[in-house]
């Protein structure tokens, strides 16, 4: 069901359709002036406003909508959805309801002053139907308008009379709602969504249990998490996240201590409420002995290290066009987020000083800043003028090392002298009393996803 119940644009007591209103079929436009019933014949028509209706529009417009039907209640002026269509097409009565089922440029139409606002849905539909219900008229909670089908997998439907930002959803044959809450769109905008009807949840699998890597000289497996809308709408193109340490994100029986970051769960939850967008997620297990070396940038006088360059060249050369050759992500820096903690958290903020160009959103949770003298403020603070997008950073504040909540703080700081702003492309959250461990960073993981793909819906 819809987030908000609304009601439809209601016919006069007497069965008028009262304001002037437009419609269009393709390209054209009819302006339908007084017609007061579906009965009216066109020659009375245009005598009760010549100057709105001619004699041929007020033809048309009865001959193939028949929109102006008799109701005691006020119910909606409709067309019928035809057999075993579900609800009609609302058209609009008094509030006017100008709607388009192709695809013209949103904007400024052909007349003066028309403003074209179209909503394209990506579904493959099969021999299904799908139609849209929202907030303002042409539209309402309680009947569809069609969309028309423009290939197997893309829908559209243009309006005309829309002049105020508006809530819709789509239903497959005017029946069954997508899922999740309303989306929005504004006036003079294409709105394109890729919903799903049916699924609640996605899947994990170890999709690579050895994935050879030729730059590192090892090998690994590869979790991959494909969310609802994934698994149902084939048209679907999603973002990716990749997570260090794969082995701690989904199964309990491989993560550390058996607690895991529960990031199916959050992202599970996240396609229902649209807390944040849905997204592919992929975690390359960590090297065991070698993790260290592969999560750091440089060598630490007591730990060693310094593989990170290479480690970043895996993902970069030999993980990702496989993920992209092989799923249907969006691959441009604006959809690839990079996140991970403790050094995995250090290899991520090193990640957007050398790789900005690939991993536009880099989350850092409980990063390890203090490795090698903190030399990853040197390093931020060189980054070029190519950098990430947006930025997450956070600690907790507790616990034997109080989770590195003052070299963290100083980290935040050196984003900021780079000009990142908080509440715009950047987020440092500090978890009182939290310490560094993987419940913790389970439980700030949806904020961290919200603060960098940004909100679902």
């Amino acid at each position: 069901m819809p987030s908000h119940a609304a009601s439809g644009p209601g016919l006069s007591p007497n069965g008028a359709c009262g304001a002037p209103s437009a419609f269009s079929i393709g390209r054209k436009r009819f302006a339908t002036g007084g017609c007061t019933a579906l009965t009216d014949r066109a020659d009375e028509c245009e005598a009760a406003d010549m100057r709105h209706l001619r004699h041929l529009a007020c033809v048309v417009f009865v001959a193939l909508f028949a929109g102006c039907s008799a109701s005691t209640s006020g119910a909606d002026a409709s067309v019928g959805a035809g057999e075993g269509g579900g609800g009609g097409s609302s058209l609009g009565g008094g509030a006017g309801g100008g709607f388009d089922a192709g695809l013209p440029d949103a904007g400024t139409g052909g007349d003066a002053g028309v403003v074209t606002t179209t909503l394209v849905v990506k579904y493959a539909a099969g021999a299904r139907t799908l139609w849209v219900r929202g907030s303002v008229a042409p539209f309402d909670w309680n009947h569809g308008v069609p969309m028309q089908k423009q290939d197997d997998e893309t829908w559209t439907l243009s309006v005309t009379t829309v002049s105020q930002d508006f809530e819709w959803k789509p239903l497959l044959d005017d029946q069954v709602w997508s899922k999740g809450p309303n989306w929005k769109a504004k006036p003079g905008v294409t709105t394109e969504v890729q919903p799903h009807f049916f699924r609640d949840n996605g899947e994990w699998t170890v999709r690579w249990p050895d994935f050879q890597s030729t730059i590192l000289g090892n090998s690994r497996g590869v979790y991959v998490y494909l969310p609802p809308t994934y698994l149902e709408n084939t048209a679907a193109r999603l973002p990716v996240v990749y997570m260090h340490d794969g082995q701690n994100l989904f199964d309990p029986q491989a993560a550390f201590g058996g607690v895991t970051w529960r990031v199916a769960e959050a992202f599970d939850e996240a396609a229902g409420t649209g807390r944040f967008p849905e997204a592919i997620v992929v975690g390359p297990n960590n090297a065991g002995g070698d993790r260290i070396a592969e999560y750091t940038p440089t060598a630490d006088p007591r730990y060693g290290g310094g593989r990170g360059d290479l480690y970043l060249r895996m993902l970069v050369e030999e993980l990702k066009p496989r993920v992209d050759a092989e799923l249907r992500t969006r691959p441009g820096r604006e959809s690839t987020a990079l996140i991970g903690s403790s050094l995995g958290g250090l290899i991520s903020s090193y990640a957007g000083v050398k790789k900005p160009d690939v991993f536009g959103l880099v989350g850092a949770m409980s990063p390890s800043t203090w490795w090698d003298n903190r030399v990853l403020l040197t390093f931020v603070g060189q980054t070029g003028a190519t950098r990430p997008l947006r930025v997450y950073v956070d600690s907790g504040d507790s616990g034997p090392s109080n989770d590195g909540v003052t070299d963290t703080r100083d980290l935040a700081n050196a984003y900021r002298a780079l000009g990142y702003v908080d509440g715009v492309n950047f987020t440092y959250v500090v978890q009182a009393g939290a310490t560094h461990t993987e419940s913790a960073w389970a439980s700030r993981l949806p904020g961290a996803l919200e603060a960098l793909l940004g909100p679902g819906r």
